[in-house]
């Protein structure tokens, strides 16, 4: 009775997080990933190819492109329909049509390891063979949203030959930005010329994102109040993960996960998890 009277309170006030319990709609198009694995930058492409008429930052895209982990259920309701959305959950079956990323988790361990620590939601010197550990395990904080191969199989394995569901790898991303956002348009019915794609990634540059943290990050909701010696903004490469990540966590990883990374074309290199996925 009390909980229940709590979330109404918080419904009508606007503080609760929309996260699963958002009102979805037929024409709403979702950007879904596991944390860390290049949705903001996946928004801010998307952002600067639909919204050409006024600059994107992250002083707006919230309103943009919102985020169900940061948003109310309200706010959500007000945004201007067709909706696109960002969010990090695992499968729903309400979602009618979503863009997918997925990355290494080699490197998305990388990555999350340092957001835990920008976050100060652990220690700079916390081992890093035990965040693996920890990662792998499901006891991160975002366990709400599974564990890297429950959030990845859950939509793969439910969406993946399905029409109105893209997957984009983030190595392919970076390694071809234009062609991958044309995929992305096309997904999405956006009419867009090769100069529209150019000028989409210059304004989602690593380098131009970088800029505007530095300038917006006392002002956007992901890092006011947060560190400032470490960037929201990572390193925007790919196998970090071959000279940063001990061998024993490398194993760790592919032995727990290695079916589902084999599915969306990640080569396992330790023997171990090689012969367990066979």
């Amino acid at each position: 009775m009390i909980y229940g009277i709590k979330v109404v309170v918080k419904y009508l006030l606007g503080t609760d997080k929309a996260n699963r319990f958002l009102q979805v709609y037929p024409d709403d198009t979702f950007i879904v990933s596991y944390p860390r694995s290049g949705n903001t930058w996946t928004r801010f492409l998307i952002a600067n190819l639909v919204y050409t008429h006024q600059e994107v930052s992250f002083l707006n895209i919230e309103k943009l492109i919102p985020d169900t982990s940061s948003q109310s259920s309200r706010a959500l309701k007000r945004t201007p329909r067709p909706r696109i959305i960002k969010t990090h959950c695992y499968f729903d079956h309400r979602y009618p049509k979503m863009i997918y990323i997925v990355r290494d988790p080699r490197d998305v361990v990388l990555s999350y390891y340092d957001f835990q620590r920008k976050y100060r939601q652990i220690e700079d010197n916390y081992p890093l063979d035990r965040y693996v550990d920890d990662f792998v395990c499901g006891r991160l904080i975002s366990a709400g949203w599974g564990t890297w191969r429950e959030n990845v199989a859950s939509w793969v394995y439910t969406r993946g030959h399905e029409k109105n569901f893209l997957m984009i790898r983030y190595e392919d991303l970076l390694d071809d930005t234009v062609s991958e956002l044309g995929r992305v348009a096309q997904f999405m019915g956006v009419e867009a010329s090769d100069s529209d794609l150019v000028r989409a990634v210059e304004l989602s540059s690593a380098d131009r994102m970088r800029d505007l943290e530095k300038r917006e990050q006392d002002k956007w909701i992901a890092t006011k109040n947060r560190r400032k010696d470490i960037p929201f903004v990572g390193r925007a490469k790919s196998g970090a993960w071959r000279t940063a990540l001990p061998a024993p966590c490398v194993q760790q990883i592919e032995t727990a996960w290695g079916d589902v990374m084999n599915q969306v074309g990640y080569r396992c290199v330790s023997q171990e998890a090689l012969q367990t996925t066979r």
